[in-house]
């Protein structure tokens, strides 16, 4: 395999699981509260569920790099708008997750915090990742 074929498929791969392990967090975390399930928060970084949050931070940090060497491959300029647009979502969509685990792990810790913003930042930060793949797979050049 050429290795513009394997960065495609380590870029892509990364959103997926980025997305699916967001999901999955998200799905399991909604399930343990309908079900009356107390310290939720508590348990959202501990086993078996400390891969997916491991997951998304490799996604997470291997993204840009491996977008910047895709962009430098193909041969695209970075000026384009898509680039730009999808580097600021980035930019937006990644400050949202790490704000998004500081609130977890100190709802982990027991402090009491709104979570109309904690869930507004898991939203933003969804939003941000979904859009990207948009832009991604439609690459208006």
């Amino acid at each position: 395999m050429d290795l513009l074929t394997t960065l495609k498929t380590l870029h892509v791969l990364s959103l997926v699981l980025l997305l699916g392990s967001a999901l999955g967090l998200a799905l399991w975390t909604w399930r343990a509260r309908r079900s009356g399930a107390a310290g939720v928060q508590g348990r959202l970084l501990h086993r078996p569920r400390l891969y997916w949050w491991l997951l998304m931070g490799l996604c997470i940090i291997g993204m840009p790099f491996t977008g910047w060497w895709l962009v430098h491959l193909v041969g695209w300029p970075l000026g384009q708008a898509w680039i730009l647009g999808s580097s600021v979502l980035y930019s937006l969509g990644a400050f949202s997750v790490w704000w998004l685990v500081a609130r977890l792990n100190r709802l982990r810790r027991g402090e009491a915090l709104g979570p109309r913003f904690t869930l507004a930042l898991a939203v933003i930060s969804g939003l941000c990742f979904v859009a990207i793949a948009g832009l991604m797979a439609a690459k208006p050049v």
